[in-house]
């Protein structure tokens, strides 16, 4: 499903993840508020280095739909998440 968004802010500093965290995603989390999304109002999307050597960029949305409620919970759901998948 498509859904259309308009980006309203950039949110630079987080509290409660640690500062590296933030380095490494870049330091900005984008906000957009969603229209026509079926279950979402919002979503959250941001970039950071990944892969061997930290050489390539990796872009992550998600959406506001809980336990996600904040730029803040969507950054560390993906942190639980991306941390699962790598002890697979």
């Amino acid at each position: 499903m498509l859904a259309e968004g308009n980006s309203i802010r950039s949110i630079e500093r987080m509290t409660g993840i640690h500062r590296d965290t933030i380095m490494r995603l870049g330091g900005d989390v984008e906000v957009f508020d969603l229209t026509d999304h079926p279950k979402a109002k919002r979503a959250y999307a941001w970039s950071h280095i990944d892969g061997k050597d930290d050489q390539d960029e990796r872009f992550v949305a998600v959406l506001e739909i809980p336990p996600v409620k904040s730029a803040e919970t969507a950054v560390r759901v993906q942190i639980v998440k991306d941390a699962k998948q790598r002890k697979k």
